[in-house]
């Protein structure tokens, strides 16, 4: 096997428990500044529950920048509409320049939150900022930028191999533009005053709850809601609790068990692209033994998973690429290079293995119960490990578990699955919890990520697919639905995105 280390995401101490906005200049409601509480804006302040507090001090490189995107805070050069299209953001217009070159053109009259100018300079400051984290964000697991400013409202970005795929991977929250002020020593970055959304960051309060202020300055549709105080709610029930009394106005990833409960009038269910999967440790312990994976892929009952835990509200597992991709279903092919799965004496054979998933989402404790009868049924002993997200993922990207059960959407780097493939898959790849690192895979990803075509970069997709099913690397378990939770009598313009890009927006309001 190849020595190639995968880079490891930490979370970034917290220098305090709260970030402020330090700039004088920072926008703030017309309401005057909110508090966690309610604020001063009244009722038409939004209340928000979201299941992940921050693990990175709201860093952009990391799952914080998703949060922050999902908030209306942070903005890139590029936004993607629903079929996954590139579309103008704080660029205007780009064009390609030979195979690895791009232009692109900064919108003009833009201001950060803080008060500064948007700019071709601020752009491939941030671009570059980016490049250079350690780690680095997902979206860069597969390539390298190199970018610079030509002029006050042109940023030329080059890329290392070329990269059809460019203007789709600058939508990515991670890729955020910042004022100069988001910088500071040590490599440390706070969007919290210094992004370019409809929303300002004003406060967070570790991992308690966060204020929003409205951003008068916004280059677009100002804000209907005067802010968002926004509480974070790792335990699924609580959530739906705090919708059903009226304690928030939205509560993000309604558990399964609670939609019933709730009613239509609060649940609204759609597809994603999210896959369910049990990723197994291929580099250490026994699942490093392909023919033990292949005993337990052969364990798992897809259909159970659907019926019992997710009460129908989800979908059987067809492959890494579920019906929140369409086009996936009809150029799939039959996974490659499986090996025999291990005779039952051997399984009894290989010792403890440790089980692991997190709370945030509710159903995967369950989920992860009803996976240890399926593997004890086949003769495996498990243990299993439970425990919020924030205090394992290190563990898990480190390969300390032998499987791994998790929610991963898989057009969420670049609304491409080539992304997911490449971080999740690949030697290289920054978020490689299964450890995996095997040539035909490397391979078929390398090929998908070459090709401009969509058509031609979607069947290698399913090549590269069917290498790492083969693999049994990752087995997938479901295919989930969303079940967002708002009162819609009440609650207008929340955004029901199947990419997860986006939930609160300028739209969004009470009443």
């Amino acid at each position: 096997m190849s020595q190639h280390r995968r880079l490891r995401r930490a979370a970034l101490p917290l220098a305090a428990a709260t970030l402020l906005v330090s700039a004088a200049t920072a926008c703030t409601s017309s309401g005057g500044s909110g508090s966690g509480d309610g604020g001063t804006g009244g009722d038409r302040r939004l209340k928000v529950a979201l299941a992940f507090p921050p693990a990175q001090a709201m860093s952009p490189y990391g799952d914080d920048a998703v949060t922050l995107s999902r908030l209306a805070v942070v903005e890139g050069l590029t936004r993607l509409d629903r079929n996954g299209e590139a579309k103008p953001a704080l660029a205007t217009s780009w064009k390609r320049d030979g195979d690895r070159a791009w232009v692109f053109t900064v919108r003009e009259g833009t201001a950060f939150q803080d008060g500064t100018k948007l700019d071709a300079a601020a752009a491939a400051r941030s671009l570059t900022a980016a490049q250079k984290a350690s780690p680095k964000p997902r979206v860069l697991s597969d390539t390298t930028l190199t970018v610079t400013a030509e002029g006050a409202d042109t940023v030329r970005i080059t890329t290392k191999d070329p990269d059809p795929l460019l203007p789709q991977r600058l939508a990515n929250p991670s890729l955020s533009i910042l004022s100069a002020a988001a910088y500071r020593d040590g490599g440390t970055v706070n969007p919290a005053g210094h992004a370019t959304g409809p929303f300002t960051l004003a406060k967070v309060n570790g991992a308690v709850s966060a204020t929003l202020e409205r951003n008068d300055a916004y280059w677009g549709d100002k804000a209907e809601a005067p802010g968002v105080d926004v509480k974070f709610v790792a335990d699924g029930t609580a959530r739906a609790n705090a919708l059903r009394t009226k304690d928030v106005d939205v509560a993000e990833y309604v558990p399964i068990s609670q939609a019933s409960l709730l009613g239509d009038g609060l649940v609204h269910e759609f597809p994603s692209a999210r896959t369910n999967g049990l990723s197994l440790n291929t580099e250490r312990g026994a699942f490093a033994d392909p023919a033990l994976r292949a005993a337990a892929r052969e364990a798992i009952d897809s259909k159970a998973l659907v019926d019992g835990v997710y009460e129908g509200r989800a979908d059987t597992a067809q492959g890494l690429l579920g019906p929140g991709v369409p086009w996936a279903a009809d150029l799939r092919t039959a996974p490659t290079g499986r090996a025999k799965a291990a005779a039952p004496a051997e399984v009894r054979e290989a010792g403890r293995i440790v089980l692991a998933t997190y709370t945030n989402r509710p159903e995967l404790p369950e989920v992860a119960t009803v996976v240890q009868q399926q593997l004890e049924k086949r003769g495996f002993t498990v243990e299993q490990v439970v425990r919020d997200y924030a205090q394992m993922e290190a563990d898990a990207l480190a390969g300390k578990y032998d499987a791994f059960i998790q929610a991963r959407n898989t057009l969420l780097d670049t609304a491409d699955p080539v992304s997911y493939l490449a971080s999740d898959f690949t030697c290289d790849g920054s978020f490689n919890i299964s450890q995996l690192c095997a040539k035909p895979v490397d391979t078929a990803v390398d090929k998908a990520a070459s090709l401009a075509g969509t058509d031609a970069r979607h069947r290698a997709e399913m090549t590269a697919e069917a290498a790492i099913l083969g693999s049994d690397a990752l087995v997938p378990l479901v295919h989930e639905r969303f079940v967002q939770g708002y009162d819609e009598a009440r609650v207008r313009g929340v955004a029901l995105d199947p990419m997860e890009r986006t939930l609160i927006t300028a739209d969004t309001r009470v009443g």
